[in-house]
Protein backbone atom coordinates (compact mmCIF):
# COMPACT_ATOMS: atom_id res chain seq x y z
CA UNK A 1 0.00 0.00 0.00
CA UNK A 2 1.40 3.41 -0.98
CA UNK A 3 1.97 5.98 1.73
CA UNK A 4 0.18 9.35 1.75
CA UNK A 5 2.03 12.50 0.80
CA UNK A 6 2.16 14.91 3.75
CA UNK A 7 2.51 18.66 3.28
CA UNK A 8 2.95 21.20 6.07
CA UNK A 9 0.60 24.07 5.21
CA UNK A 10 -0.45 27.42 6.61
CA UNK A 11 -3.20 29.90 5.80
CA UNK A 12 -4.58 33.11 7.32
CA UNK A 13 -7.62 33.18 9.57
CA UNK A 14 -10.23 35.87 8.82
CA UNK A 15 -8.45 38.27 11.19
CA UNK A 16 -5.04 37.54 9.61
CA UNK A 17 -3.71 35.24 12.34
CA UNK A 18 -1.79 32.31 10.81
CA UNK A 19 -3.21 28.81 11.20
CA UNK A 20 -1.04 25.78 10.47
CA UNK A 21 -1.72 22.15 9.78
CA UNK A 22 -1.02 19.16 7.60
CA UNK A 23 -2.49 18.32 4.20
CA UNK A 24 -2.34 14.63 3.31
CA UNK A 25 -2.79 13.57 -0.30
CA UNK A 26 -3.58 10.05 -1.53
CA UNK A 27 -1.60 8.34 -4.24
CA UNK A 28 -2.70 8.86 -7.83
CA UNK A 29 -3.90 11.78 -9.91
CA UNK A 30 -6.40 14.28 -8.51
CA UNK A 31 -8.50 16.15 -7.97
CA UNK A 32 -9.43 14.07 -4.93
CA UNK A 33 -12.46 14.10 -2.65
CA UNK A 34 -11.38 15.68 0.62
CA UNK A 35 -12.25 16.21 4.26
CA UNK A 36 -11.22 18.80 6.82
CA UNK A 37 -10.62 17.78 10.44
CA UNK A 38 -9.88 19.61 13.69
CA UNK A 39 -9.12 18.56 17.25
CA UNK A 40 -11.30 18.74 20.34
CA UNK A 41 -11.17 20.70 23.60
CA UNK A 42 -7.61 21.64 24.48
CA UNK A 43 -5.88 19.10 22.25
CA UNK A 44 -3.62 19.25 19.19
CA UNK A 45 -3.56 17.37 15.92
CA UNK A 46 -0.86 14.96 17.14
CA UNK A 47 -3.31 13.50 19.69
CA UNK A 48 -4.97 10.80 17.51
CA UNK A 49 -6.05 12.97 14.56
CA UNK A 50 -2.99 12.40 12.36
CA UNK A 51 -3.38 8.64 12.73
CA UNK A 52 -7.03 8.87 11.71
CA UNK A 53 -6.22 11.25 8.86
CA UNK A 54 -3.76 8.69 7.45
CA UNK A 55 -6.53 6.07 7.40
CA UNK A 56 -8.83 8.44 5.50
CA UNK A 57 -6.05 9.25 3.04
CA UNK A 58 -5.35 5.56 2.44
CA UNK A 59 -9.05 5.29 1.54
CA UNK A 60 -8.54 7.87 -1.22
CA UNK A 61 -9.37 11.13 0.57
CA UNK A 62 -7.25 14.26 0.76
CA UNK A 63 -7.26 15.38 4.40
CA UNK A 64 -6.54 18.77 5.95
CA UNK A 65 -5.94 18.77 9.72
CA UNK A 66 -5.23 22.11 11.35
CA UNK A 67 -4.45 23.25 14.88
CA UNK A 68 -6.89 25.74 16.34
CA UNK A 69 -5.65 29.25 17.09
CA UNK A 70 -3.55 29.41 20.29
CA UNK A 71 -2.86 25.66 20.05
CA UNK A 72 -0.12 23.55 18.57
CA UNK A 73 1.61 24.97 15.49
CA UNK A 74 -0.94 27.75 14.96
CA UNK A 75 -0.39 31.32 16.12
CA UNK A 76 -2.42 33.20 18.68
CA UNK A 77 -2.24 34.42 22.26
CA UNK A 78 -2.97 33.85 25.02
CA UNK A 79 -1.96 30.24 24.46
CA UNK A 80 -4.40 27.43 25.23
CA UNK A 81 -7.42 29.76 24.95
CA UNK A 82 -10.67 28.33 23.55
CA UNK A 83 -13.42 30.37 21.93
CA UNK A 84 -15.84 28.09 20.06
CA UNK A 85 -17.10 30.76 17.68
CA UNK A 86 -13.61 31.88 16.69
CA UNK A 87 -12.69 28.24 16.12
CA UNK A 88 -15.74 27.82 13.90
CA UNK A 89 -14.87 30.95 11.91
CA UNK A 90 -11.30 29.67 11.48
CA UNK A 91 -12.50 26.22 10.45
CA UNK A 92 -14.71 27.76 7.77
CA UNK A 93 -11.58 29.48 6.44
CA UNK A 94 -9.78 26.11 6.48
CA UNK A 95 -12.58 24.76 4.29
CA UNK A 96 -12.10 27.67 1.89
CA UNK A 97 -8.37 26.99 1.78
CA UNK A 98 -8.96 23.29 1.13
CA UNK A 99 -11.38 23.83 -1.75
CA UNK A 100 -8.87 26.21 -3.40
CA UNK A 101 -6.14 23.54 -3.49
CA UNK A 102 -5.65 22.20 -7.05
CA UNK A 103 -5.37 18.63 -5.72
CA UNK A 104 -8.92 18.80 -4.29
CA UNK A 105 -12.32 18.36 -5.93
CA UNK A 106 -14.19 21.35 -4.49
CA UNK A 107 -17.54 19.65 -5.10
CA UNK A 108 -16.66 16.68 -2.86
CA UNK A 109 -15.59 17.99 0.55
CA UNK A 110 -16.68 16.64 3.93
CA UNK A 111 -15.95 17.52 7.55
CA UNK A 112 -15.07 15.42 10.61
CA UNK A 113 -15.20 16.71 14.17
CA UNK A 114 -15.14 15.05 17.57
CA UNK A 115 -16.07 16.00 21.14
CA UNK A 116 -16.17 19.80 21.59
CA UNK A 117 -15.40 20.18 17.90
CA UNK A 118 -18.13 17.65 17.09
CA UNK A 119 -20.41 20.50 18.13
CA UNK A 120 -18.59 22.78 15.68
CA UNK A 121 -19.25 20.15 13.00
CA UNK A 122 -22.99 20.51 13.57
CA UNK A 123 -22.78 24.31 13.35
CA UNK A 124 -20.74 24.24 10.15
CA UNK A 125 -22.84 21.46 8.66
CA UNK A 126 -25.93 23.61 9.23
CA UNK A 127 -24.42 26.85 7.90
CA UNK A 128 -22.10 25.91 5.02
CA UNK A 129 -23.57 24.05 2.05
CA UNK A 130 -20.17 23.51 0.49
CA UNK A 131 -19.95 20.51 2.79
CA UNK A 132 -21.27 17.30 1.26
CA UNK A 133 -20.96 15.06 4.34
CA UNK A 134 -20.53 15.71 8.08
CA UNK A 135 -19.30 13.36 10.81
CA UNK A 136 -19.85 14.39 14.45
CA UNK A 137 -18.21 11.94 16.87
CA UNK A 138 -19.22 12.20 20.53
CA UNK A 139 -20.31 15.79 19.89
CA UNK A 140 -20.95 18.48 22.44
CA UNK A 141 -24.69 19.17 22.29
CA UNK A 142 -25.25 21.42 25.31
CA UNK A 143 -22.50 23.12 27.25
CA UNK A 144 -24.97 24.00 29.98
CA UNK A 145 -26.15 20.42 30.44
CA UNK A 146 -22.62 19.03 30.39
CA UNK A 147 -21.56 21.49 33.09
CA UNK A 148 -24.70 20.83 35.14
CA UNK A 149 -23.99 17.09 35.18
CA UNK A 150 -20.22 17.23 35.70
CA UNK A 151 -19.92 19.99 38.31
CA UNK A 152 -21.24 19.00 41.71
CA UNK A 153 -23.65 21.57 43.20
CA UNK A 154 -21.34 22.08 46.18
CA UNK A 155 -18.55 23.09 43.80
CA UNK A 156 -20.54 25.64 41.81
CA UNK A 157 -19.88 28.65 44.09
CA UNK A 158 -16.12 28.10 43.82
CA UNK A 159 -16.36 27.76 40.04
CA UNK A 160 -18.39 30.94 39.68
CA UNK A 161 -15.98 32.77 41.99
CA UNK A 162 -13.01 31.66 39.86
CA UNK A 163 -14.71 32.85 36.67
CA UNK A 164 -15.57 36.21 38.22
CA UNK A 165 -12.07 36.67 39.64
CA UNK A 166 -10.59 36.01 36.21
CA UNK A 167 -12.89 38.60 34.63
CA UNK A 168 -11.94 41.20 37.22
CA UNK A 169 -8.24 40.45 36.81
CA UNK A 170 -8.47 41.01 33.05
CA UNK A 171 -10.13 44.39 33.64
CA UNK A 172 -7.16 45.27 35.84
CA UNK A 173 -4.77 44.43 33.00
CA UNK A 174 -3.72 40.93 34.03
CA UNK A 175 -3.51 38.11 31.47
CA UNK A 176 -6.32 35.54 31.58
CA UNK A 177 -5.98 33.07 34.43
CA UNK A 178 -5.21 29.43 33.60
CA UNK A 179 -5.86 26.05 35.14
CA UNK A 180 -4.93 22.45 34.34
CA UNK A 181 -6.73 20.66 31.53
CA UNK A 182 -6.51 17.36 33.39
CA UNK A 183 -5.49 16.36 36.89
CA UNK A 184 -6.21 13.40 39.11
CA UNK A 185 -5.48 15.56 42.15
CA UNK A 186 -8.74 16.98 43.56
CA UNK A 187 -6.80 19.88 45.05
CA UNK A 188 -5.79 21.07 41.54
CA UNK A 189 -8.32 23.04 39.52
CA UNK A 190 -8.82 21.17 36.24
CA UNK A 191 -11.26 20.73 33.37
CA UNK A 192 -11.21 16.91 33.53
CA UNK A 193 -10.45 14.40 36.29
CA UNK A 194 -11.69 11.05 34.99
CA UNK A 195 -8.91 8.46 34.55
CA UNK A 196 -9.61 7.97 30.83
CA UNK A 197 -9.40 11.73 30.26
CA UNK A 198 -6.13 12.01 32.18
CA UNK A 199 -4.69 9.09 30.22
CA UNK A 200 -5.76 10.53 26.85
CA UNK A 201 -4.57 14.08 27.40
CA UNK A 202 -1.26 13.04 28.95
CA UNK A 203 -0.36 10.56 26.23
CA UNK A 204 3.20 10.70 24.93
CA UNK A 205 3.48 13.07 21.96
CA UNK A 206 6.08 13.31 19.18
CA UNK A 207 9.14 15.42 19.90
CA UNK A 208 8.57 19.05 19.02
CA UNK A 209 4.81 18.98 19.59
CA UNK A 210 3.64 22.21 21.20
CA UNK A 211 1.09 21.40 23.91
CA UNK A 212 0.70 22.24 27.58
CA UNK A 213 -1.58 20.77 30.22
CA UNK A 214 -3.26 24.14 30.73
CA UNK A 215 -6.30 26.03 29.51
CA UNK A 216 -7.55 29.53 30.21
CA UNK A 217 -10.21 29.79 32.89
CA UNK A 218 -12.38 31.90 30.60
CA UNK A 219 -12.55 28.94 28.20
CA UNK A 220 -14.74 27.23 30.80
CA UNK A 221 -17.27 30.07 30.80
CA UNK A 222 -17.46 29.99 26.99
CA UNK A 223 -17.86 26.21 27.01
CA UNK A 224 -20.75 26.43 29.48
CA UNK A 225 -22.47 28.95 27.16
CA UNK A 226 -22.02 26.86 24.00
CA UNK A 227 -25.18 25.18 22.64
CA UNK A 228 -24.39 23.67 19.21
CA UNK A 229 -27.25 21.17 19.50
CA UNK A 230 -29.57 23.99 18.42
CA UNK A 231 -28.19 23.53 14.89
CA UNK A 232 -28.66 19.77 14.52
CA UNK A 233 -31.97 19.87 12.65
CA UNK A 234 -30.52 22.39 10.18
CA UNK A 235 -27.72 20.15 8.91
CA UNK A 236 -30.16 18.44 6.53
CA UNK A 237 -30.09 18.02 3.55
CA UNK A 238 -26.34 17.50 4.08
CA UNK A 239 -25.80 13.85 5.15
CA UNK A 240 -24.90 13.51 8.83
CA UNK A 241 -23.22 10.64 10.68
CA UNK A 242 -23.19 10.72 14.47
CA UNK A 243 -20.88 8.35 16.37
CA UNK A 244 -21.87 8.02 20.02
CA UNK A 245 -20.37 6.11 22.94
CA UNK A 246 -22.88 4.17 25.01
CA UNK A 247 -21.35 5.32 28.32
CA UNK A 248 -20.24 8.86 27.46
CA UNK A 249 -20.20 10.99 30.62
CA UNK A 250 -18.30 13.91 29.04
CA UNK A 251 -20.51 15.01 26.15
CA UNK A 252 -23.33 12.78 27.42
CA UNK A 253 -24.85 9.83 25.59
CA UNK A 254 -28.47 10.78 26.19
CA UNK A 255 -28.14 14.35 24.93
CA UNK A 256 -26.38 13.09 21.79
CA UNK A 257 -29.14 10.56 21.11
CA UNK A 258 -31.84 13.18 21.71
CA UNK A 259 -30.06 15.48 19.24
CA UNK A 260 -29.85 12.66 16.70
CA UNK A 261 -33.59 12.16 17.00
CA UNK A 262 -34.09 15.85 16.22
CA UNK A 263 -31.83 15.70 13.18
CA UNK A 264 -33.53 15.33 9.82
CA UNK A 265 -32.65 12.84 7.11
CA UNK A 266 -30.29 11.88 5.59
CA UNK A 267 -28.66 10.75 8.83
CA UNK A 268 -26.91 7.71 10.27
CA UNK A 269 -26.07 6.67 13.83
CA UNK A 270 -23.28 4.38 15.04
CA UNK A 271 -23.21 3.35 18.71
CA UNK A 272 -19.91 2.26 20.26
CA UNK A 273 -19.07 0.48 23.49
CA UNK A 274 -17.33 2.49 26.14
CA UNK A 275 -17.15 6.12 27.09
CA UNK A 276 -16.12 9.41 25.54
CA UNK A 277 -12.53 8.44 24.75
CA UNK A 278 -13.20 4.91 23.46
CA UNK A 279 -13.39 6.03 19.77
CA UNK A 280 -9.76 7.13 20.13
CA UNK A 281 -8.66 3.93 21.89
CA UNK A 282 -10.49 0.61 22.25
CA UNK A 283 -13.13 1.41 19.61
CA UNK A 284 -10.82 3.25 17.21
CA UNK A 285 -11.10 0.61 14.48
CA UNK A 286 -14.91 0.60 14.51
CA UNK A 287 -15.21 4.39 14.67
CA UNK A 288 -12.71 4.98 11.88
CA UNK A 289 -14.27 2.33 9.67
CA UNK A 290 -17.74 3.83 10.09
CA UNK A 291 -16.50 7.31 9.18
CA UNK A 292 -14.49 5.98 6.22
CA UNK A 293 -17.49 4.13 4.80
CA UNK A 294 -19.68 7.19 5.26
CA UNK A 295 -17.26 9.51 3.46
CA UNK A 296 -16.71 7.00 0.67
CA UNK A 297 -20.47 6.77 0.17
CA UNK A 298 -21.20 10.49 0.12
CA UNK A 299 -18.03 11.90 -1.45
CA UNK A 300 -17.71 9.39 -4.27
CA UNK A 301 -17.87 10.92 -7.76
CA UNK A 302 -21.27 11.06 -9.40
CA UNK A 303 -20.52 8.49 -12.06
CA UNK A 304 -23.92 8.77 -13.74
CA UNK A 305 -23.48 12.55 -14.05
CA UNK A 306 -19.97 12.08 -15.44
CA UNK A 307 -21.20 9.51 -17.96
CA UNK A 308 -23.94 11.86 -19.10
CA UNK A 309 -21.46 14.67 -19.57
CA UNK A 310 -19.20 12.39 -21.62
CA UNK A 311 -22.07 11.44 -23.96
CA UNK A 312 -22.91 15.11 -24.49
Amino acid sequence: MSRPTHLDVEFPAPDGLILRGRLSLPDGPGPHPAITMAHGYGTVKEQTLLRLADMFTEAGLAVLVHDHRTFGASDGTPRQDIDPWKQIEDWRRALTYLEARPEVDADRIGLWGSSYVGGHALVLGATDRRLKAVVAQGPTISGFEQSRRRVAPDNLPALEAALDADECAQLAGEPPHTQALVSADPAVAASYRAPDAVSYYLQELPDGTRWDNTVTVRSTRKARMYEPGAFVDRVSPTPLLMIVGKQDTVTLTDTALAAYNRALHPKELVMLSGGHFSPYTTEFAQASAAATDFFRSHLAPNTSRQAGAAHR
